[in-house]
């Protein structure tokens, strides 16, 4: 675990980069080190290796100062990937991958194998690769083999510092998701500076929000996105985030409250002129205690009004529903399996609390500032 502790960092001159933030990194974590330019995310990272040193409070690593290492032993145990990559240009692929196990004492033969293994897990191939120079290799490739030779002596803490802010959006999308993946199949513990929300949504297990050197918000994604604690966190996430991650929106937030239900004994000459006078395709099924039961459609209430009685009679199953834990992105996948072009949202009762539509859905994920509350059962 890292933890700081009232940690400062002052430069000559007086100016405060970092201001008394206290705060824990869990092992196994992957935290997001996010703000504008100046907040002080990257020279918080920075202090954690001692590139650059606190000025004070305490920085510790599994409850060891880190002011008592060894400067250059502390940085070896510790994996380091920034933005220019920063390989050395004469050194072959397989060589700068294999500088700090030899640093370390490591014997030839594990470094190479070590460098083999590195390579495939970041997808590139030993055979065709290792021997090659930095610049033959595209920028994604770089940044692949910034990330191996950061994971070279297997430390348990990497800092990534805005390491995909330079490549273009496709290699950056492709290295995200593999990041994510490497992280976790190997469980280190990954500090990550980025100035990019939809990166920090994206990777973070924890996201830090931080101001002027101030850490104004340390929270899961979900929490920051619906519960921002601070005017400046809510301002600089954006709401338009939400509609950007639909898998951590909750599908209350998109679906409509005003839903028109009907008991099952209703007559058909009412349920017509209630659908009528709501202006509505579908009338939805509810008990006494507003659980679900089923759908009617206005077609088949007026291709059958004259042989039933009740509605329930050509009541069809309610069948997709979504439950109130649900997130739109469950919406969007459920949608178009929707018989009906709708599906009911209920609680753990089944009882009816909202109702998603193909129109409400396209209007909340299109215009982020749409009031989706209004709408009725299109």
């Amino acid at each position: 675990m890292i933890k700081f502790e009232n940690v400062t960092k002052t430069y000559d001159g007086g100016f405060q980069a970092v201001k008394s933030v206290e705060f824990e990194i869990q092992d196994g974590e992957l935290l997001v080190l996010i703000g504008p330019s100046g907040s002080g995310k990257s020279t918080t990272m920075k202090m954690i290796n001692r590139i650059i040193p606190h000025t004070s409070g305490t920085i510790s690593i599994d409850g060891k100062d880190v002011k008592s290492y060894d400067a250059a032993e502390l940085r070896r145990n510790i994996g380091y990937v920034i933005q220019q990559v920063g390989l050395f240009p004469h050194y072959t692929i397989e060589k700068n991958i294999a500088v700090v196990p030899q640093l370390k004492g490591w014997n030839e033969k594990d470094i190479k194998s070590r460098v083999n293994e590195l390579l495939l897990l970041v997808g590139l191939d030993p055979e065709i690769h290792a021997t090659r120079y930095p610049k033959e290799l595209s920028g994604g490739q770089q940044q692949r083999v910034g990330i191996a030779r950061a994971l070279a002596a297997d430390p348990d803490i990497i800092l990534m510092d805005e390491p995909f802010s330079a490549l273009d959006p496709i290699t950056r999308e492709q290295l995200q998701a593999e990041l994510i993946t490497l992280h976790k199949k190997l469980k280190k513990t990954i500090v990550f500076v980025t100035h990019d929300m939809d990166e920090a949504l994206k990777m973070g297990d924890r996201i830090a929000i931080m101001k002027d050197g101030s850490l104004l918000q340390l929270d899961t994604p979900e929490k920051i996105l619906h519960e921002p604690a601070h005017g400046f966190v809510e301002e600089f996430i954006g709401k338009h985030r939400i509609i950007q991650n639909p898998e951590l929106m909750p599908v209350t937030e998109i679906m409509s409250e005003s839903i028109v239900t009907s008991l099952p004994h209703r007559s058909p000459e009412r349920a017509i002129s209630l659908i009528r006078q709501r202006k509505i395709t579908h009338l939805i099924i509810a008990d006494d205690d507003k659980q679900i039961l089923g759908i009617v459609s206005a077609y088949d209430l007026i291709k059958e009004f004259n042989n039933i009685q009740t509605v329930d009679e050509i009541m069809l199953p309610a069948d997709p529903v979504l439950f109130d834990s649900d997130t739109a992105k469950d919406a969007i996948i459920m949608i178009d399996e929707a018989p009906h072009g709708m599906i009911p949202v209920v609680d753990k009762n089944r009882k009816i609390v909202g109702l998603v539509t193909r129109g409400s859905l396209l209007s909340a994920m299109s215009s982020p500032w749409t009031d989706t509350e209004e709408k009725t059962n299109e």
